[in-house]
C-alpha cells in the first residue's frame, strides 16, 4: 500500500512511522524543514487533564510512548514530570473542575481536585487567596518538541518513511471522487506521485489542502505566543506548567532559571497566512503576559526581564478538538489539535494507520472527531485550553 503524509511536523511524523511499521510504503512531503511548523513553537505539554474523554483518551493513549521515547527512539527529549496545576477563580470553573477530574479518574488518569492552599505546595509563590479550586496531576509534564521530531524522522526513516523537504503540494488529483495523488513542487521541477491514501497532517496548512481535495475542513490558523523572562525571584524547577484558566495566562519553569509565560487574552483572534505572518514576539503583549502571570503568582513584576519570545500558529477548530478521519475516500485528515497536536502526536499516528488499514479505529474511539460534528450540532466543549 502506498501512502503519502503531507506534512512534517510531529503528527506527520508519528504518523509517518506507524504507517510503515505496518507494512505501508511511505512517503512524507514537507513544504520547510521538519518540525519548522507549530511543532518547533510548541510549549512542549503534555498532559491528561482535559474536559472531554476523547481527549483525554488520546494523552493516555500518547503518554505510554513519551515515557519510554528515550530508550524505543534513541532520543532524549527532555521529559520533566513535575505535573499540571489548573486554577479556578470562579465555583463555576471550580465545578467544572470536580467534573473534569472525576471523569478523568474513571478513565485512569491520575488527576486530584485540591484546595488553593494544598496547590502551594506544588507552587510555593502561588497567591491562594485569588482561587477557590484547583486540579493537579503529577503525571502530567512538559517535553522538547524540538527533539521529539529528530526522534521520530529517525525511527521514520529507519522504518523505510522516503522524507522530502522543501517540497510544495500544489494540487491533489481524484479519481470518480477517490483521491488518488497529489501534484507538487520539488525544487523548481513539477511531479506528480500516485497513492492509495494520502494523509492530510498539515497543522496550519491544513484546510488548504482540504480545498484541493474539494473537502471542506473547519480548522483556522490562529496565533499565539510565548515569552522567555527572567522571573524575580527565580521560578524552582519542581514547579508544574501553572493555568490560570479563568484568565488564559499560563508559566512553566525552564532551564537555568529562565520561565515561560503565556496565554490568549481575549481580543480579536483572526485567522492567519501560515505562510505570511509575523513570527516575532509582540512586546506589549509580553508585558501583558508578565502582568497577568504577576498578579498570582509572586515570582514575577515590575523586575521581570523579558528576554525573547515567538509566534506560532495553532490550527484551531471551533470546538478546539482536532479532526481525524477519512475526509473523503483515500484522503485521512488528522489536523486541528488547537495546540494540543504535540502531545496528542503518537495516539494520532497509530489511529490514522488503523483507519488506512482496518478502516476505523481500535486504539481510540473518534468518531465524535469528524469534519461534519459541527453540522450535526455535535460540536465539542474543551474547556482546558489555554
Amino acid at each position: 500500500m502506498d501512502v503519502l503524509v503531507i506534512g512534517g511536523g510531529i503528527v506527520g511524523l508519528s504518523t509517518a512511522h506507524s504507517l510503515a511499521a505496518r507494512g505501508a510504503d511511505v512517503t512524507l512531503f514537507e513544504k520547510g524543514s521538519l518540525g519548522a511548523g507549530s511543532t518547533a513553537r510548541a510549549a512542549g505539554g503534555i498532559r491528561a487533564q482535559f474536559s472531554t474523554a476523547v481527549n483525554v483518551e488520546l494523552s493516555l493513549a500518547s503518554k505510554p510512548v513519551w515515557d519510554r521515547f528515550d530508550t524505543e527512539f534513541g532520543v532524549d527529549i527532555g521529559l520533566e514530570k513535575h505535573g499540571y496545576l489548573f486554577l479556578a477563580r470562579t465555583e463555576e470553573t471550580a465545578k467544572q473542575f470536580r467534573a473534569n477530574v472525576r471523569m478523568q479518574q474513571e478513565l485512569g488518569a491520575a488527576s486530584e481536585y485540591i484546595t488553593p492552599e494544598e496547590a502551594t505546595e506544588y507552587c510555593p509563590g502561588l497567591d491562594p487567596d485569588q482561587f477557590v479550586g484547583a486540579t493537579y496531576n503529577a503525571d502530567d509534564g512538559v517535553a522538547d518538541p524540538n527533539l521529539a521530531v529528530q526522534g521520530y524522522a529517525g525511527v521514520a526513516r529507519e522504518a523505510g518513511v522516503d522524507i522530502h523537504t522543501g517540497v510544495t503540494v500544489t494540487d491533489i488529483q481524484r479519481n470518480e471522487g477517490r483521491v488518488v495523488g497529489i501534484d507538487v513542487l520539488d525544487n523548481g521541477d513539477r511531479e506528480y506521485h500516485e497513492a492509495d491514501y494520502v494523509v492530510n497532517a498539515a497543522g496550519a496548512w491544513a484546510a488548504n489542502l482540504g480545498e484541493m481535495a474539494g473537502v471542506e475542513l473547519p480548522i483556522s490558523p490562529r496565533r499565539r505566543q510565548i515569552a522567555v523572562v527572567d522571573p524575580t525571584p527565580d521560578v524552582p524547577e519542581s514547579v508544574p506548567l501553572t493555568i490560570d484558566l479563568d484568565t488564559g495566562s499560563y508559566f512553566r519553569p525552564e532551564r537555568d532559571g529562565i520561565a515561560l509565560v503565556g496565554g490568549h487574552f481575549g481580543g480579536s483572534d483572526p485567522d492567519m497566512d501560515p505562510d505570511h505572518f509575523d513570527e516575532d514576539l509582540d512586546t506589549d503583549w509580553a508585558v501583558s503576559a508578565v502582568e497577568n502571570a504577576a498578579e498570582y503568582a509572586e515570582y514575577f513584576g515590575p523586575e521581570t526581564r523579558i528576554r525573547r519570545g515567538w509566534a506560532g500558529l495553532y490550527a484551531v477548530t471551533p470546538d478546539h478538538h482536532p479532526v481525524i478521519e477519512e475526509s473523503c475516500p483515500g484522503f485521512v485528515t488528522a489536523a486541528g489539535f488547537s495546540g494540543h497536536g504535540f502531545q496528542h502526536a503518537p495516539a494520532t499516528g497509530s489511529i490514522v494507520t488503523e483507519l488506512v488499514f482496518d478502516g476505523e479505529p481500535a486504539l481510540v474511539d473518534v468518531s465524535m472527531l469528524d469534519s461534519d460534528r459541527f453540522e450535526r450540532g455535535e460540536a465539542l466543549t474543551e474547556q482546558n485550553v489555554a
